[in-house]
């Protein structure tokens, strides 16, 4: 499978996109005006305690304050298992307000951007990333990737880390998927190089102020290649010959195996273009997906949750109805889980397949789903088919979607994809007409409204307007505003 890493550098903003045999499947955005803070350790100020809630309000220098639940929060007495606990009379679990108060600074890393209206997510357990390790200050134990499958390697790795924890500080650390196979000496490395970058951060916590950033995550090229080092990537094309530079100097360091597939694009034409990455991106904005066979997906992403359509569309199969419908929902598998790789969607995610009276066919689909997700990193879990004949599933959400980073919301429909029509419209003034009529003493009615509305009442709706005219016993005047939408109007009193 030929993989590769495409990406664009403008002085506003940094894309990267993701191909997979010359199909785009993820691309990520970052503006210089608007970075992600995933990843960004602060020193946080709690603002607000909310007992009822378990959770806490932080200051932390962004435009909104940010939440940290009390289960994100490093317990330093933590509850041990059910029967040892008992036996010495441990405590409860402590409560938001028995762990901080209002004033208080903390050390706090952020897990989630903000989103629409809501601020960022914060936790107090802080995770430092390296090329084949994470570490974690807090934590004790020792996690191994769940894709390091060999049973000889999994105790081969754990037993290269308890050799060197000695020489570092406390911590846990979790191994990663690149990191099968490596040597004792790579792994020694990162956790040098760990314990230094935490270091650094308890040092600047020290002194900075409260509501100050300690440490930012890397640039998004840098972060990409730092996160997807575990895919067998063939190459890696930048159009800019800075961040060539950059990119280059820290694979050299980080990760040697993949600097020898870093290039420099100095072509004329738009690296994207060539790959149709910007035709892919602008589909993936629609709600509207079509599938090869002829069927098509429909895609709605609201606050809530997103829903998936499965249609048949063009596609009439060839046997019988079942078997058409079968073979439709099976394609829209893969192409479902490419769109939320793409589009970046997550949280609760309802998928409606096309109803399956086979009990086999809906077993089939839900495990070719399973299959198509597991080349996702994102972390995800799905339910078994409903009765209904949905699937439930969530998605692990950490940044924006597509969507939200590209879009902003319709000025004249105000987000909810429809309009009132132009005859709606038109008799939303009549009411309101006799509405004012009935408050008010005025000589008559001046209505400023847009042009299909003001052509609708001269043309069709002008016997209605005599009939208004005649009923409250004034005038009605009727003037075009060019710049109103179609749902808005204003009725001057004269």
């Amino acid at each position: 499978m030929s993989e590769e890493l495409l990406i664009n550098v403008t002085p506003q903003e940094t894309r990267v996109a993701y191909v997979e045999n010359g199909v785009l499947q993820e691309v990520h955005i970052e503006r210089a005006q608007r970075r992600g803070l995933v990843g960004n350790v602060y020193k946080g100020k709690v603002c607000r305690v909310l007992p009822g809630m378990q959770a806490a309000f932080l200051d932390v220098g962004l435009a909104r304050t940010a939440f940290l639940h009390v289960s994100d929060i490093l317990n330093p007495h933590p509850p041990r298992n059910g029967d040892q606990a008992q036996a010495e009379g441990e405590r409860a679990p402590e409560t938001i307000m028995q762990l901080l108060r209002e004033g208080q600074d903390a050390i706090v890393q952020v897990v989630k951007d903000p989103m629409g209206s809501k601020g960022a997510r914060l936790t107090t357990q802080i995770s430092i990333p390296a090329r084949y390790l994470v570490y974690i200050p807090g934590a004790d134990h020792i996690g191994v990737s769940q894709k390091i499958d060999e049973e000889s390697e999994r105790p081969r790795l754990k037993n290269i880390i308890n050799q060197y924890r000695d020489e570092f500080d406390p911590g846990g650390y979790i191994i990663r998927t690149v990191a099968e196979g490596i040597s004792g000496e790579d792994i020694y490395n990162d956790m040098r190089f760990l314990q230094k970058m935490w270091r650094s951060i308890q040092e600047k916590s020290t002194t900075a102020e409260s509501g100050s950033l300690i440490h930012e995550d890397m640039p998004l090229a840098m972060r990409t290649m730092r996160d997807m080092s575990g895919i067998a990537l063939e190459r890696v094309r930048i159009d800019s010959r800075t961040t060539y530079e950059k990119v280059k100097k820290f694979a050299g360091k980080f990760i040697p195996d993949l600097e020898g597939k870093i290039d420099y694009y100095p072509g004329e034409r738009p690296i994207f273009d060539i790959y149709g990455v910007e035709d892919e991106i602008r589909k993936s904005l629609e709600r509207k997906v079509q599938l090869k066979s002829g069927g098509y997906l429909v895609i709605d992403q609201t606050e809530a949750m997103t829903t998936i359509d499965v249609n048949t569309g063009a596609f009439v199969g060839h046997r019988t109805l079942e078997e058409t419908i079968f073979k439709t929902n099976l394609e829209a598998t893969q192409a479902i889980v490419r769109q939320l790789r793409l589009r970046n969607l997550g949280g609760i995610i309802i998928i409606d397949f096309i109803d399956m009276a086979d009990q086999e066919h809906r077993r089939q689909v839900l495990r070719a789903l399973e299959n198509c997700l597991l080349r996702d990193r994102a972390k995800t879990h799905i339910s078994e088919v409903s009765a209904l004949g949905l699937v439930e599933m969530t998605r692990k959400r950490t940044r924006e979607s597509l969507e939200h980073v590209l879009c902003e919301t319709c000025p004249t429909c105000n987000g909810r994809g429809s309009i009132m029509t132009v005859e709606t419209v038109c008799y939303e003034v009549f009411r309101e007409i006799m509405r004012e009529d009935r408050q008010f003493d005025a000589q008559k009615f001046l209505v400023l409204a847009s042009c299909s509305v003001i052509d609708l009442l001269l043309d069709e709706e002008s016997t209605s307007v005599a009939e208004l005219e005649d009923f409250i016993g004034k005038p009605i005047q009727l003037q075009v505003e060019s710049e109103y939408t179609q749902e808005q109007f204003d009725i001057v009193l004269m």
